[in-house]
């Protein structure tokens, strides 16, 4: 059986085709600058062959298209025709509370999911659009499937996700934190939990998605309990260009002294912000640990507050689960950046903590790969492992096809 993974932006089309006999990627590309005379799909095949489509495409639907022709008809093509596709997994950011699990795609749905548009209006609308445009190019016999982003946070305790505001907002408008990167921290949890040999449920993990975007969770038992993402993906620690937690009092400052109207201030805080901000060089944690290197002090203050951030939530996961065995890195900055692995692990010797500085900086991540970076003697296992969202997509929709 083969799946179709997407992931729809509002000018962009990520896909992945997969093999779900032996769960291998058969090929995967991105259609970029939908809606504009530009636009370009970039195309892949697992066996090395590539082709690049550069021709207008108006909406999602002339992507689909593109996207089916790259598939079937290209010199890149993997398989003969679209009914070698048994099924469409996609990726919607937020379900709500009403989606505590991956579902089948049907109208009610659809229209379930426009409904939290206001929580993620950057996400959820361009989500919906790809939804739309597959059952327009695939009709209606072949089955779609939805899976959240948090999904995986939605079993977390009240006491967690709940903020110190009047509740009659969590009642009229759902304010409470809610999660994201679900599909990323859910893998990464399974993962760690086979590398070690022991059952999920027998467990406490720590997984930290660092990337642009990031965020770490608590996981009791295979459960999130607590994540650092809220109400927003703004929350949290400083990120690439998001401010992270903040006092709500520096908001409210900036706009009256600033004359910065909501929109405006919701631009600053996510664009403008972050380790961009602090650092005046780059969103690119590369850019600014190579800044920090040539001796930029701001450079070193944004890496700094970054480390420091990211530990502070680790402590406060490790006593809100009473201990901790495992502690994973994944996400670009995760996977790949040794020195950010080394300094918040050096804060942890207390717990027992001790990791391999020679193995973790010499192994240079390899995408696809996980590995230990803790030694024998650690009481705290640590990981660094490759993400693979897609799968979990293609996995969901696998089984609710089935």
């Amino acid at each position: 059986m083969k799946v179709l993974v997407v992931n729809a932006g509002s000018s962009s089309l990520k896909y992945q085709l997969i093999d779900m006999s032996n769960e291998k990627m058969i090929a995967k590309g991105n259609c970029e600058r939908i809606g504009a005379d530009d636009s370009v799909l970039t195309h892949k095949a697992a066996d090395g062959r590539s082709v690049v489509v550069e021709e207008a495409m108006p909406t999602h639907s002339e992507a689909f298209t593109n996207v089916i022709k790259a598939l079937t008809e290209s010199e890149a093509s993997v398989i003969s025709s679209l009914s070698e596709i048994s099924a469409v997994g996609h990726r919607v950011v937020q379900g709500g509370m009403g989606f505590t699990e991956s579902c089948l795609i049907n109208e009610e749905v659809i229209a379930a999911v426009e409904k939290f548009n206001p929580l993620a209006p950057l996400h959820n609308p361009a989500n919906i659009l790809g939804i739309r445009a597959c059952i327009k190019v695939f009709g209606e016999n072949v089955p779609q499937v939805a899976v959240f982003d948090t999904s995986f946070h939605s079993h977390m305790p009240a006491k967690a996700y709940m903020y110190g505001v009047p509740y009659e907002y969590f009642e009229k408008y759902g304010v409470r934190r809610y999660g994201f990167h679900g599909t990323s921290h859910r893998y990464v949890t399974d993962k760690v939990a086979e590398l070690m040999g022991k059952d999920v449920k027998d467990l406490k993990i720590i997984t930290c998605h660092l990337g642009n975007g990031a965020s770490i969770a608590a996981v009791n038992g295979g459960v999130s309990v607590d994540t650092t993402m809220g109400f927003t993906p703004l929350d949290g620690f400083i990120m690439g260009t998001r401010s992270g937690s903040l006092d709500p009092s520096v908001v409210t400052f900036i706009a009256e002294n600033e004359g910065k109207s909501p929109a405006e201030m919701d631009a600053l805080l996510n664009k403008k912000s972050g380790v961009l901000g602090i650092s005046g060089v780059s969103n690119d944690n590369r850019d600014v640990c190579e800044a920090a290197a040539a001796g930029n002090e701001r450079a070193k203050l944004a890496i700094e507050m970054q480390n420091y951030q990211i530990i502070k939530y680790i402590g406060s996961y490790v006593a809100a689960m009473n201990g901790v065995d495992a502690i994973v890195f994944t996400g670009g900055i995760g996977e790949n950046n040794y020195d950010i692995r080394e300094a918040v692990c050096d804060n942890f010797t207390y717990l027992g903590l001790e990791i391999d500085k020679e193995f973790n900086k010499e192994h240079a991540h390899i995408k696809g790969n996980s590995y230990k970076i803790s030694t024998d003697a650690s009481k705290v296992a640590v990981f660094a492992v490759s993400t693979d969202e897609e799968m979990v997509i293609a996995r969901d929709t696998l089984a609710l096809v089935k």
